[in-house]
């Protein structure tokens, strides 16, 4: 998944705008790329917490392990560092707690402070410790597809089967001759399969899946905390590093600090868990880059039909530059001799609405 980090979800810290002026109001929605967050006060203001409501109107393109998050958080108690706490009303009835803050996106894009940066570390040791025989909380991917214990290779190759099955070849008769027209084919993953063979074994752990800016929260105390745990699954403990790095946007000096600060902490608590991965990250990372060719390819022309949003030929530009960006990145592992335009990917979107306007009814 690419990651807009202009956009945060986090309500208002103090007060504010759009704060409930008797501490009971409903704050929201508040958008993610599934789930709209609302958020309200428990009786008597003791904390504030939020439900979630899928977005029905959006596409899956991110594989999701835990039935509830919820419940895994409810799991990791004591365990993980400043994640959101769990109300339990009733055995039925969880509520997540709402951390009151802000999000790294809401902070000048960069290198992490010296106390974030050690709060990240300890946060990557706590879910290497975590044995995944010891999660209760029921998974709802399907057993026959979960690689087996510490086969990093078969973990990545069912990433990449997911990428290919459930995001390409899924949509491809909507959105075929636009992938065509950019130069992704079917099968532009052969070559991460391939790499994935080569991969060391490392012991898997549960992984949070998706940290990125909006899902790091700094709160009044200059504390960083993680939140949104539904992208959480088991598997490579080096697949949340190379999923960090991918979605920060550090510069090559901070991925650099942050790849051998993922690496001493892991060490200290289970050196295991870093067995080669100095060579492994870059083939994570190959994967990481070609699957956000796909979904944004997708989410890019989803984007320019959405009603009420404007005429589709003045937005046409900026999705161009993002989709080159994309396809920039993943030049290497999608074997591409060239990068298109952005006139090239203008028309190539053109054409595409073209073939939409023509076949609606």
């Amino acid at each position: 998944m690419t990651v807009d980090i202009t956009m945060d979800v986090r309500g208002p810290l103090d007060g504010g705008a759009g704060a409930p002026l008797d501490g009971t109001a409903i704050e929201g929605p508040y958008r993610g790329h599934y789930r709209e967050t609302y958020v309200f006060a428990l009786p008597q203001g003791s904390m504030r917490c939020k439900v979630h409501e899928p977005r029905s109107e959006l596409f899956r393109f991110d594989r999701s392990c835990f039935l509830s998050e919820d419940r895994l958080l409810l799991d990791l108690r004591g365990r993980v560092s400043r994640i959101p706490e769990i109300v339990e009303l009733d055995e039925h009835v969880l509520l997540q707690g709402f951390i009151e803050g802000r999000t790294l996106a809401r902070r000048p894009a960069g290198a992490l402070s010296v106390r974030h940066a050690a709060q990240l570390g300890r946060l990557f040791a706590e879910l290497v410790v975590v044995a995944p025989g010891s999660i209760t909380a029921q998974r709802s991917c399907d057993g026959a597809h979960h690689a087996s214990e510490g086969g990093c290779g078969a973990f990545l190759d069912g990433l990449v089967s997911f990428t290919e099955e459930q995001v390409y070849r899924r949509h491809s008769d909507r959105f075929g001759s636009l992938f065509h027209d950019l130069g992704v084919r079917d099968g532009a993953m052969g070559g991460i399969r391939r790499r994935a063979r080569t991969m060391a074994d490392r012991p898997f752990t549960l992984l949070h899946g998706d940290l990125h800016r909006l899902n790091l929260i700094v709160d009044k105390a200059d504390d960083l905390w993680a939140i949104d745990w539904e992208l959480a699954m088991i598997g490579d403990p080096l697949y949340d590093l190379a999923t960090h790095l991918h979605l920060m946007r550090y510069s090559s000096l901070e991925a650099e600090r942050i790849s051998r600060l993922w690496s001493e902490a892991v060490r200290e608590v289970r050196p295991e868990c870093a067995k080669g991965w100095r060579e492994d990250v870059d083939t994570l990372l190959e994967y990481k880059r070609v699957h956000s060719v796909h979904t944004d390819v997708i989410r890019g022309a989803i984007g320019l039909i959405r009603p009420g949003s404007g005429p589709a030929l003045t937005r046409i530009p900026v999705t161009a530059h993002r989709i080159r960006e994309v396809l920039s990145r993943a030049r290497a592992p999608l074997g591409l001799d060239s990068v298109p335009s952005p006139r090239d990917i203008m028309r190539a979107y053109d054409r595409w609405l073209g073939h939409v306007t023509a076949s609606a009814p």
